[in-house]
Parts: C-alpha cells; structure tokens; sequence
C-alpha cells in the first residue's frame, strides 16, 4: 500500500459536475492518494492511517493528529503504475477494486476512528481532484 499525501490548504474531488469530497481547513489539511497493491491486507491499512494521523508535515512540525486537521481520502491504482519498459504504464502491480476498495475504506475509518475528520472521494470513478498544495509538501508512505 502507498499513500502520496500531500499539505494541503484546500481540496476537493468532483464526480460529473458534482463534489463528492471536499476539506477547507481553516489552516491546514491533507490529501491522501492511496494505492492499495495484491498483497495488502487491513493490518496495513491501519498501520498506515496511524502513521499518516501522527505525520509531521504541518506548520511547526505538528501532525493532523496535534491540530484536528481534515484529511481527503482518494483510490490512486495510478501509483502502482509500472514505466520501466516503452512509453505506456502497466498496472498489473494495482490490486483489482474488489480488493482495492475496502481496503482504501480501511484507511478513510482508521482515520475516522482515531479522531480525523475525514472526507472521501468515489472509487472506481472518473474524479477531477482540485488542491492547493501549501508549501509545496509532498510525502511518499509506504510499508
């Protein structure tokens, strides 16, 4: 499993025309982009919100955890996306939505379990994802 987060001051994902996720912080939050890969399992999940939640990448070095900051959970199979051979990715190392799914869930309700306010966008959907990203800060998690 893989989590591009980036610091955000806003974010939100739109579906047709339609926002379906949506964080406005009133200083700082997160975008996570998760990619959930064949082996992943919910043990990973967790360990992973746990360490997304205490990630120090805010102002002063505090965490989501220290300042209540919202968090935009988003499916990115996009992330396991292979470019070592020709010019055209290959997604084999992405786990089918069957499995990606309620594993991305796990995140977005370990995440809400451990106090996050937590907004989503829609899987398997063609989803247009607008962020300011502040600082620019940008952090690969991976286990």
């Amino acid at each position: 499993m893989r989590i591009l987060v980036q610091r955000v001051t806003s974010a939100r994902v739109t579906v047709a025309g339609e926002t379906v996720g949506e964080i406005s912080p009133q200083g700082q939050g997160l975008l996570a982009l998760v990619g959930v890969t064949h082996d992943d399992d919910a043990a990973k999940a967790q360990r992973l919100a746990e360490k997304l939640w205490q990630l120090r990448i805010l102002d002063d070095e505090k965490s989501a955890s220290d300042i209540g900051a919202p968090i935009l959970v988003v499916s990115q199979f996009t992330l396991y996306g292979n470019t070592t051979k020709g010019r055209r990715p290959t997604w084999n190392a992405a786990a089918p939505g069957a499995v990606a799914e309620p594993l991305v869930d796990a995140v977005a309700d370990a995440l809400t379990a451990l106090g996050a306010e937590v907004a989503t966008g829609a899987f398997g959907a063609h989803m247009k994802v607008e962020l300011v990203n502040d600082g620019p800060v940008t952090v690969l998690l991976e286990l």
